[in-house]
């Protein structure tokens, strides 16, 4: 027996997915695929709402791009999505280990260091001020993961770098003009002192 209605659910779990709020899209995704195995939206929708929990940026993008593909052929929209998705998965392997080679090169080239170093650095001196800026003007902080550079923002506010840590949000929020994080962070140093917008 089927517990909830398809079109309804969907039609909410798209909505949530538009709002940001993928884990409560990838559930609503997954009670339609509990009673609609075969429901190539809930399914597609589901990969992307946990590629957007992920901090993948491609799952929002992919997200909009079959919201397009939907609104003028269904059957084929699934069908395209549903094979972009088998090839990144295939794929991911592969990028990811080129990426890792591409940012030991640019560590051996820039003299830089990765931003788990420099954490592992205050972490054993536990002075924030001293390590950053000794690292600041001798080497370069290589940040990769999305969830380093919010950590590193929220360490630029802690200890004083409010001014250096506006400069790199709004070149951020250039980009992903969205992000909650980032406009979370843009509030507590809004809060701290006036920012002109």
């Amino acid at each position: 027996m089927k517990t909830i209605n398809l079109t309804k659910t969907l039609k909410q779990a798209n909505e949530l997915f538009l709002a940001g709020q993928y884990s409560e899209a990838l559930r609503d995704y997954s009670l339609v695929l509990k009673d609609y195995p075969d429901s190539k939206e809930a399914y597609n929708g589901a990969i992307l709402s946990d590629m957007a929990m992920g901090g993948e940026s491609a799952g929002e993008a992919l997200f909009d791009y079959y919201t397009i593909l939907r609104s003028e052929d269904i059957e084929t929209a699934d069908t395209v999505i549903s094979e972009i998705l088998q090839t990144m998965d295939g794929t991911l392997d592969q990028l990811a280990g080129l990426f890792q080679e591409t940012i030991k090169q640019r560590l051996d080239y820039e003299d830089g260091i990765m931003y788990t170093e420099f954490k592992e650095l205050v972490e054993n001196d536990s002075d924030f001020n001293r390590i950053f800026e000794n690292i600041m003007f001798s080497t370069r902080v290589i940040i990769t993961e999305k969830e380093d550079f919010v950590d590193f923002l929220d360490n630029l506010i802690d200890h004083g770098y409010q001014e250096m840590a506006l400069s790199y949000l709004e070149s951020a929020l250039g980009v992903y003009p969205n992000d909650r994080q980032l406009r979370n962070l843009l509030r507590r140093l809004a809060k701290g002192k006036n920012i002109e917008n």
